[in-house]
């Protein structure tokens, strides 16, 4: 009989609150904080330091990162986010649901940016493309090829319908969206060009590089002089000078606040510096001051080289960017910043000039508040994870505890809800446990220190200097009545718990008791489960057992080419498991200590080996961001779990083996659970065949693309992308028509026969005619996958699917699905529609029913917005608000109602008069 398994799924990931591969963004209201975190997007109230919501996305296989985030101008509740594999998702924050998904991009989406009214989104990508997405439509409407590397930034100008674009290559480009062609191509940069924006009044674009200044850019000659090039009247962005920067660190982010008055520039550091747009007025009045100082340094030095010509006269008269811009304020923080973004919100306090939020490199968000002479931080995201990656994982006995450790910090964990109860000031910790009773808990650091912390008062209680080295490894002795440790000072150290007076409490306290001298580095330790072995990991590669009571030498294990950074005894105490640089795992018996088996487990250094209590399944984790279950017995692989984006160092697995935790360099830390569904050795080998085989296939289409060459200027092509959910959609299509075809069929037979019975209709078709059943499954298919679904049919198929469009024409339901079937089919399989005679009596009479049916939509819409304008003037006769421009209203009045309110002397006086004034008359 077949052996069966049960499946170990992730439930759970915590201890993050940014990463360092998504901006950071305000929502539309400015009152939420949008961050990614790996592939989790997150909504945080910061006011509160609260987790509103973590949106994955719903994918069996492993899940992308989120790499950008970009919130819908016109939408309270709608942001869109791109992902790793190339996807983009359109969330919505207020009930966390996923509204719609776009897949076009091959790599990696770098950058999103939605027009001002929020209907169209536009991605660029690490695979040098750029799509504008139909956001209300939910489709792709076309793709701009023409970057040559990896495109970092995009943004839209609405007046003449155009896209600026920013890449590596250096160049900026300006897209026509009408057209879908490149109409400029900007080459003054001469390094990668990493973020540009237009202010809202789209007068001013600026780009950032690596180079020293901003270069800014006028669009359609914004500010106007006397003398200008002709040629630069075609162009849509003009240069118009350079501005200097602070710091010498590239450019990463550029963003102008929602008024335009403000413009921050981040750079690759730790610092923000933020720009004040002057307005026209002042603009010019600064542009004459520095012509008048340019002609007094003319008279002092009569110098015959500052006699230039009228025309470079002329051209130093214009404006120049400094004459635009000056420095308002400089952000300086402790730790890299990785992104920031304006708050929408208008400020109704007096000096406040902006609320800025920063991602730090740290994993923590900041919230500074911006004025004329200062920044001041007002809320800190920091608590919900570690500055820096998890060192090491360790569960308590009953499982209802989880400690980890890193550079600077301890912290306790509700392993189930994944909710952070402590967090403990401590040094750089490389290894850990829990003394019985889950009251204290002791940590081994990189300093040679073990630090015993009391976790129900959250400090730190001892601090023993143990060794000269670092502490590898502690762990617990079978009985719990002490520990060892091991360093890299080559003493292996063992010791007992010891309960001393402290001001008539008692504490905690240990003793060393017995120390066993290594010739090399202590890289780890491990107690056979019933206490008669302790296998001790060196830096030479081999193990070395002893027994556990006297010390005595018993086995010497050999074998690995790198040192052994993990082990594991099983419960039985039958086998160890160890796992080495050298990317393998080992397998020894302890009885005579043979090798069982060597299995390349990584392709890279193993750091951790756990096997699951009472049997010899083992759980492995490597530097190659992945985890694996293997059968110790059969010596195979069971499952490999996918889930981190960087090095895993540390695991946990839990008494009962329900579940276990890993800890990672990108500081998350996941719980994978055990569930009831089981798996088959052969199955899983199976989809691992299918996996490479369709990712060599995916590897040799990128070949072959990348052996057509770069694509000529201006290429456009299709938006969306195939995708397994696209295959899907087209094969449920095909099937429904089949199955219609072949209920029509037998609706014929039936009809021809002479002997009139009842008809039993198909059960397949669940009740419906076979034309309403290929409808059900057309408007089942995602509106993003549509293109894709209708690309995939063999032209038969879309010959009968066009055959049922007039059918459902006449019926006038789902117009705009079939409007959009329609001229899809045609776009598609135009030339053979051109050349097959039986499509031409459908084209014909599909011609006439589509006009109608389009105008019956458009009328039906036409007397729905005359009803909703009457309406509106009806509710506006009967009250004194007016509709129109009622938010500017409001706005102004409090604005008004705010400066008189400043401007009233002596406010915190009155309340005292009045009430004297109450006393005399009483």
């Amino acid at each position: 009989m077949v052996k069966a398994y049960l499946r170990y799924e992730q439930s759970a990931v915590f201890g993050l609150v940014t990463s360092a591969e998504a901006n950071v963004s305000f929502d539309y209201s400015g009152k939420l904080v949008l961050t990614g975190a790996l592939e989790n997007f997150m909504v945080w109230n910061v006011k509160q330091g609260r987790l509103l919501h973590a949106l994955t996305p719903s994918l069996s296989n492993a899940k992308p990162a989120v790499t950008s985030i970009a919130c819908m101008p016109s939408s309270m509740s709608l942001v869109a986010a791109g992902y790793s594999d190339g996807s983009a998702r359109i969330w919505n924050i207020i009930d966390g649901s996923c509204e719609t998904t776009f897949n076009g991009h091959k790599k990696a989406v770098t950058a999103l940016r939605y027009n001002k009214v929020g209907a169209l989104l536009a991605s660029g990508s690490k695979d040098t493309d750029i799509i504008i997405w139909d956001a209300v439509g939910e489709t792709g409407l076309f793709r701009l090829r023409g970057h040559k590397d990896q495109v970092t930034d995009v943004v839209f100008l609405e007046r003449n319908k155009r896209l600026v674009s920013c890449s590596k290559d250096t160049l900026l480009k300006v897209w026509d969206l009408d057209s879908k062609y490149c109409i400029q191509t900007v080459v003054g940069h001469r390094t990668e060009v990493w973020t540009l924006d237009v202010n809202p009044a789209e007068t001013i674009l600026v780009a950032g590089s690596s180079d020293k200044e901003l270069r800014v850019y006028s669009v359609d000659n914004g500010f106007k002089t006397e003398v200008q090039d002709k040629a630069a009247d075609l162009d849509n962005l003009r240069l118009v000078g350079d501005l200097k920067r602070q710091s010498l660190d590239r450019v990463v982010t550029v963003r102008f606040n929602s008024s335009g008055s403000l413009m921050g520039c981040q750079v690759a550091g730790k610092t923000l510096e933020i720009f004040k747009l002057r307005e026209e007025s002042d603009t010019l009045k600064q542009a004459k001051k520095r012509k008048k100082r340019r002609q007094e340094r003319k008279k002092l030095k009569h110098d015959k080289e500052n006699s230039l010509k009228e025309s470079e006269n002329h051209m130093k008269d214009e404006i120049v960017a400094s004459d635009m811009f000056h420095l308002l304020q400089i952000v300086r923080v402790k730790q890299k910043i990785r992104s920031f973004s304006f708050s929408p919100a208008i400020s109704r306090k007096g000096q406040l000039l902006a609320t800025v939020v920063l991602s730090l490199h740290n994993n923590s968000v900041e919230v500074y508040d911006v004025t004329e002479g200062s920044c001041t931080p007002m809320h800190l995201i920091d608590l919900p994870g570690h500055r820096s990656d998890v060192r090491s994982l360790t569960l308590s006995n009953d499982n209802t505890l989880l400690m980890s450790t890193s550079h600077n910090a301890v912290k306790i964990w509700n392993p189930i809800s994944g909710s952070c109860l402590r967090t403990i000031e401590a040094g750089y910790g490389l290894s850990g446990l829990f003394v019985p009773g889950n009251r204290y808990a002791i940590v081994g650091t990189k300093e040679g220190k073990l630090e015993i912390f009391d976790i129900g008062a959250s400090e730190r209680v001892n601090e023993v200097e143990a060794h000269q080295g670092t502490i590898w490894s502690v762990t617990l002795y079978p009985n719990g009545q002490g520990f060892v440790s091991g360093s890299a000072d080559h003493d292996v150290k063992f010791w007992e718990f010891k309960l001393a007076e402290d001001k008539g409490t008692k504490a905690l306290n240990i003793a060393n008791v017995r120390t066993l001298k290594m010739t090399e580095d202590v890289l780890s330790v491990c107690f056979s489960p019933d206490s008669k072995y302790i296998a001790v990991a060196l830096l030479d590669s081999t193990i070395k057992v002893f027994f556990a009571d006297s010390l005595k030498f018993f086995l010497s294990l050999y074998g690995h080419k790198l040192p052994v950074l993990c082990m594991a005894i099983s419960s039985d105490a039958a086998l160890l498991a160890s796992g080495s640089a050298d990317k393998n795992i080992k397998i020894w018996g302890l009885d005579f200590g043979d090798c069982h088996r060597s299995l390349f487990a990584h392709s890279d250094s193993v750091m951790a080996v756990q096997f699951v209590c009472n049997t010899h399944y083992l759980v492995s984790v490597g530097k190659d961001c992945k985890v694996k279950y293997w059968d110790a017995d059969k010596f195979e692989l069971l499952l490999s779990l996918e889930g981190h984006q960087a090095e895993v160092w540390c695991l946990a697995i839990s008494s009962l083996g329900d579940f276990f935790v890993t800890g990672s360099h990108d500081r998350s830390i996941r719980r994978w659970e055990r569930t009831e569904e089981p798996f088959f050795l052969e199955e899983e080998k199976e989809k691992r065949l299918e996996a490479l085989f369709d990712s060599e296939q995916d590897n040799m289409a990128d070949a072959h693309e990348l052996s057509k060459g770069v694509p000529e200027e201006g290429a456009v092509a299709l938006a969306g992308k195939q995708t397994q959910e696209s295959v899907t959609a087209a094969d449920s299509i095909i099937e429904a028509l089949d199955l219609a075809e072949t209920e029509l069929e037998r609706l014929r037979v039936h009809e021809a026969s002479k002997e009139k019975g009842i008809f039993q209709p198909n059960v397949l078709l669940l009740g419906l005619t076979p034309s309403a059943y290929v409808l059900r499954s057309l408007s089942n298919v995602c509106a993003s996958d549509l293109e894709q679904a209708l690309l995939a049919l063999p032209f038969t198929d879309a010959l009968k699917l066009m055959t049922y469009l007039k059918e459902w024409m006449i019926e006038g339901s789902q117009t705009e699905l079939i409007c959009r079937v329609a001229v899809l089919i045609l776009h598609l399989h135009h030339p053979q529609l051109v050349a097959t005679l039986s499509s031409r009596p459908v084209l014909t009479s599909l011609y006439e029913v589509l006009k109608v049916g389009v105008k019956r939509l458009k009328d039906t819409m036409g007397f729905n917005l005359a009803a909703m304008s009457h309406l509106q003037a009806l509710l506006a006769s009967r009250s004194d608000a007016v509709f129109k421009d009622a938010r500017d209203k409001v706005l102004a009045v409090r604005e008004n109602l705010a400066k008189k309110a400043d401007q009233r002397p002596d406010q915190g006086h009155m309340p005292v008069k009045r009430r004297k004034k109450r006393k005399e008359a009483a």
